[in-house]
């Protein structure tokens, strides 16, 4: 049946049994006895035929499109049981957000291309959040709260944030001893509205809502708050991913290390999601597996 709809496919774009048949070596007359096959289990004419040409019928326009997608489902899973029993090659698509894409998902890439040199990656560092039902991407990796959904998602590490200041900040405005205090200092923060869910949100203080810290600066840049952050210029809410180097380097503060998250926060983590049937499942599951181990448990930006 499969080369039956392959030889329909064939048909189709040429418009010739002959054109077909050259093709692939065959008789015409071997063309034709597997439309008519192929019409007869169907139940309906998919062309109409003349001594000049051939051309679809409305029945075969219809059944084309899904011909198409039952003979690329069939090749992407001999592909995937290829990977699952052979060496492990061909293109895996990989969307990352920019600034932990550039951080912590090239030096994995790096690691992971040398153990398979037989794979290549194509990665598009974005923040905006691809549909991945609409584009072919094998594994995208999401930060933040997932919505539900029929992917396949892998958590890769937890979702910490941060109250950080420079020593230099501290030096001349002081420490604030609770969050409380934050409403009094100068808080660097984004600029949309509303604010993503966790920010400048504490267990135990005013219900867990954000506390309405204000500031000389707002952007819609996470790199730029920290930025500004080791510049002195404020105290900031950010990810411990992003904020993990300067707080090795001593060049931020973590303003309350033993403040638990809060009791009412959605779950939020890093996580690494595939669609399932339509990915190259084998390379994405071990990609996947490779970033677990190179980011460690706890993560290694988080070891400070």
């Amino acid at each position: 049946m499969f080369d039956t709809i392959k030889t329909f496919i064939d048909v189709a774009a040429d418009g010739s049994f002959s054109a077909v048949a050259r093709r692939h070596d065959i008789a015409v007359s071997s063309v034709a006895r597997k439309i008519g096959a192929l019409e007869a289990e169907l139940g309906a004419k998919l062309f109409v035929r003349s001594s000049r040409s051939i051309r679809l019928t409305d029945a075969g326009e219809q059944f084309l499109s899904r011909a198409k997608n039952i003979v690329a489902e069939l090749d992407d899973a001999k592909r995937t049981l290829a990977d699952l029993h052979g060496d492990h090659r061909g293109l895996l698509t990989v969307t990352v957000p920019a600034a932990f894409g550039r951080r912590y998902v090239v030096p994995a890439i790096a690691s992971f291309l040398r153990l398979h040199p037989l794979i290549e990656i194509e990665m598009h560092l974005s923040d905006e959040r691809v549909d991945l039902t609409a584009h072919r991407v094998d594994v995208a990796i999401r930060i933040g709260i997932l919505p539900d959904s029929d992917f396949v998602a892998t958590p890769l590490a937890p979702m910490r944030r941060l109250v950080c200041a420079s020593p230099d900040y501290i030096a001349r405005h002081g420490r604030p001893a609770t969050p409380e205090q934050l409403m009094d200092h100068n808080c660097l923060t984004v600029a949309s509205a509303p604010l993503p869910a966790g920010w400048w949100c504490f267990a135990g203080v005013q219900r867990e809502a954000a506390l309405a810290v204000h500031g000389t600066l707002r952007t819609d840049d996470t790199e730029a708050l920290l930025e500004a952050a080791v510049a002195g210029i404020g105290i900031v809410h950010l990810a411990s991913w992003l904020v993990g180097d300067m707080v090795k380097a001593g060049k931020l503060l973590v303003l309350f290390p033993d403040l638990p998250a809060p009791l009412k926060k959605i779950p939020s983590a890093i996580h690494a999601v595939r669609m399932p049937g339509r990915s190259h499942a084998a390379k994405a599951q071990l990609f996947i597996a490779h970033l677990k181990t190179c980011f460690g448990d706890p993560p290694y930006w988080d070891r400070f």
